[in-house]
């Protein structure tokens, strides 16, 4: 029993003398890393509320874009740091990635809607709207709806890719607007 315990503390002793530099290379990468990639998104969403005119919406979708893309390059180095191949990882990534595309294709089509929506912007947040058969309120902009609160109070979410397919008719954008009032008249009447 005693020569069994000892074996099983030298083979602990090769594995952490083999592999202790590594896990403790990949502990430090993953935790500066995961600091980083927080400290990244706060800088990002500090200087997009610094640029005029920028849409409340687009600020923290364009800060937790770049928080993730940090994370997923600090995944690869973890990876890396234990040998693995990353060339291979990466394209696996990429071939799932298609997959889940063609699963989700309705969704995504809702997402690719929502990106040109904040990008775009043919309207924001607050202004009144026609689009997709419905006259309301902008509420909020998603990546996958659109909030409305229609003039008599009823709450509505309507899916981005039903916005961006038809046409969107906003009244809130221009400051003036032409208001053509017909007035009936009496032949006999005095203009």
């Amino acid at each position: 029993m005693d020569k069994n315990a000892s074996q099983i503390a030298e083979q602990i002793k090769q594995i952490f003398a083999t592999y202790g530099i590594d896990v403790v290379g990949a502990i430090v990468i993953l935790v500066v890393g995961w600091m980083a990639a927080d400290w990244i998104r706060g800088i990002v969403y500090k200087a997009l509320g610094r640029v005029p005119n920028m849409d409340t919406t687009l600020q923290p979708f364009l800060a937790n874009l770049a928080r993730w893309i940090i994370l997923a390059f600090v995944i690869i180095a973890v990876l890396n740091q234990f040998g693995v191949e990353t060339t291979s990882v990466i394209a696996m990534l990429g071939a799932a990635g298609l997959a889940v595309g063609l699963a989700l294709q309705g969704t995504l089509s809702n997402v690719a809607s929502g990106v040109m929506l904040l990008v775009l912007r043919p309207f924001k947040i607050g202004d009144v709207i026609t689009a997709g058969g419905l006259t309301a309120a902008v509420a909020e902009i998603g990546l996958f709806t659109t909030e409305f609160k229609t003039g008599d109070g009823i709450f509505v979410m309507v899916p981005n890719s039903q916005i961006w397919g038809t046409s969107i008719t906003n009244y809130s954008r221009n400051p003036t607007r032409r208001i053509d009032i017909v007035v009936g008249i009496s032949y006999a009447d005095s203009v």
